[in-house]
């Protein structure tokens, strides 16, 4: 009764994220579970939507479902499976460099009460995702655990979860409007898989990040976002209620083991051990690929030189010359390496349920993708389709949780109608993105390596996530609409 009794004497956004918390960890899933449920979800979509067995039959129907559409997706992703396990890796190693470390350790300390917590670890994580998501997800998780072992060793109240739960805000509120964006960085690729589109329709085969990622719009909302979401998870954070502290306990002997290993000098014996401890050999590969990138942006600029690869390819150079040590930073690696088992399962599972999205047609008919889409953007007019384009990217996400593989599923409509309302093509790449990590704040996929960090579950932050989510809706909403391009 006094538990109730406290609730009740909170202010609405804490009682609301509390409230909201409680109930998802009551019915919210592991997200390998989410990705069976939701490919099951589809497969009864497409059998409802697109009704094949009128003209196929039923034996033909089955093969339609689960071998030419299901199947046939299972294995599209691998290439961007492997660019976004690069992301996380080098991030994650980046990020766990001792001077990194020991700087996030600092930070840690600054934080007297959950709420302050929440928006330290909100806006570290919102300010990294400009830069690179991986590097994001992976520092805000450690920023989050550090918070929870400095408030366990000092003995003060802390509602660790909600603190977990702001360091997913980058991923969920602006992550796809920075460096590592997929679908700017897609668009700005040649050769992608929408060149030939963007050709017929626009005259170019790409769009430089001018007009995307560094677009005064996107800027714009970009700041919007961040202080949004810095003050969203301030106010939903509970303020006196103390809950999860004891779960942060197990990882205290792990972070004194990665120290100590960190703090040790590696014992030279033999040539073997010189040759991996090589500085030498370390600035052999980062000068000669520091060369390589400074002819690369030189020859196509800024703008146009950075994409997926080019971006993996700055960050493997970084881990290089930042560890100088070629053997040390292999181990940072190694040590990342976990964090990506969730891709490695899942990504194959939503890389079917892009392919029931895609390939899902009949005697040359739409295919599901296109069937959602277009009724959504039936609805538009030039003024609203920023915010339609925000609910249907944000509705395809939850199916296809990533970035490029959620493009190239629905990229072709959203390009398609775009061009027939006369929106700028990177206006309509900017309202897809906001789309597709706003719901990130509801689909667990992304937040594997973060639990895993930060030794939660799914259900216990993401009670916080949707709640921020939710108020997210009106500032994502307004700020596509009325800030102009």
């Amino acid at each position: 009764m006094a538990e109730e009794a406290a609730t009740e004497k909170m202010p609405l956004l804490e009682r609301f994220g509390l409230k909201l918390s409680e109930k998802v960890e009551k019915v919210m899933p592991d997200p390998l579970i989410f990705a069976i449920l939701l490919t099951i979800i589809t497969w009864i979509l497409a059998i409802v939507v697109i009704r094949p067995y009128e003209k196929m039959g039923v034996i033909a129907t089955i093969q339609w479902l689960f071998v030419d559409s299901w199947y046939r997706g299972f294995w599209d992703l691998l290439a961007f499976a492997m660019q976004m396990a690069l992301i996380l890796v080098t991030g994650y190693a980046i990020a766990y460099h001792p001077v990194i470390y020991r700087g996030v350790k600092r930070l840690a300390r600054i934080p007297k009460s959950t709420k302050s917590a929440a928006a330290l670890t909100a806006l570290v994580s919102l300010l990294l995702a400009w830069l690179h998501w991986g590097l994001s997800l992976i520092l805000s998780a450690i920023l989050a655990r550090e918070i929870g072992l400095e408030f366990y060793r000092n003995k003060r109240p802390l509602h660790y979860p909600a603190v977990v739960a702001s360091a997913y805000a980058g991923l969920g509120l602006n992550w796809h409007w920075g460096l590592s964006a997929s679908a700017p960085l897609i668009s700005n690729t040649p050769g992608h898989f929408f060149a030939k589109l963007f050709k017929d329709l626009y005259g170019v085969e790409t769009i430089p990040l001018s007009e995307t990622i560094f677009h005064p719009y996107t800027l714009a909302n970009m700041i919007l976002i961040i202080v949004f979401g810095t003050l969203a998870f301030y106010a939903v954070a509970p303020r006196n209620v103390s809950r999860g502290v004891d779960v942060v306990a197990p990882h205290v002997i792990e972070v004194a083991v990665k120290e100590g290993e960190e703090a040790r000098k590696p014992e030279i014996k033999t040539i073997a051990d010189r040759l991996e401890n090589s500085r030498i050999l370390a600035l052999l590969i980062g000068i000669p690929a520091l060369i390589a990138m400074w002819f690369w942006f030189s020859r196509l600029g800024f703008f146009r030189g950075l994409d997926l690869n080019s971006l993996n390819f700055i960050f493997i150079l970084a881990g290089f010359l930042l560890y100088l040590n070629p053997i040390a930073y292999m181990r940072a690696i190694a040590r990342a390496t976990p964090a990506v088992a969730g891709i490695l399962i899942q990504f194959p599972f939503y890389a079917g349920i892009m392919g029931l999205m895609r390939y899902t047609t009949v005697d040359g008919g739409p295919n599901l993708a296109t069937v959602l889409s277009v009724a959504l953007a039936q609805l538009a007019t030039p003024v609203t389709w920023p915010a339609i384009n925000l609910y249907l990217s944000g509705f395809i996400n939850l199916f296809i949780p990533s970035g490029g593989g959620e493009w190239a599923a629905i990229g072709e409509i959203i390009t398609r109608t775009s061009h027939q309302l006369g929106v700028p093509i990177g206006k309509a790449i900017i309202a897809y993105a906001a789309g597709d990590q706003w719901t990130n704040l509801f689909q667990p996929f992304w937040a594997i390596p973060l639990l895993a960090i930060t030794g939660t579950r799914a259900r216990d932050v993401f009670g916080y996530t949707i709640a921020v989510m939710i108020l997210a809706t009106i500032p994502f909403s307004l700020g596509l609409v009325l800030i102009p391009y």
